[in-house]
């Protein structure tokens, strides 16, 4: 495959430049991914070499707490932040029945808890189709 022969001889130009700076790759942190549409290459996997080791090939990578599927829905993401963000019990021991705090507190705990968590990154997935069916956001 033309992508992996090129992408191989970038990586060893890589290497040569690690090596002379005295820098070293993490490969346990390190993958690949491929974003397509095409289905019948769901499971091709990209045979890339960094160092006599291969980069495995993740499903669905996660950079800077995003997960990336293969046709950028974000569908892993949002259901992630739909999780995180409803599974709040912080908040609901804050507004028990028998006694409860203030509004400010209970605002500023939203905002902190979930509101962060929400709005994290929401330029790159808000314009997913997924995120407009009211069952993630």
């Amino acid at each position: 495959m033309e992508l992996e022969s090129t992408f191989n001889e970038d990586l060893r130009k890589l290497q040569i430049y690690f090596q002379k700076w005295q820098l070293t790759l993490n490969l346990n942190k390190s993958v690949t991914k491929i974003f397509h549409l095409y289905n019948r290459g769901v499971k091709k996997e990209l045979e890339i070499i960094f160092v006599g080791k291969k980069i495995i090939t993740e499903e669905c990578s996660k950079y800077l707490g995003v997960k990336f599927d293969r046709t950028l829905t974000y569908n892993q993401n949002l259901r992630a932040i739909k999780n995180k963000s409803k599974n709040n019990n912080i908040i609901a021991k804050l507004t028990g029945t028998s006694w409860g705090c203030s509004t400010s507190v209970l605002r500023t705990s939203a905002l902190a808890l979930v509101y962060s968590v929400v709005e994290y990154c929401s330029p790159v997935w808000a314009r997913s189709a997924l995120c407009k069916k009211s069952t993630y956001c």
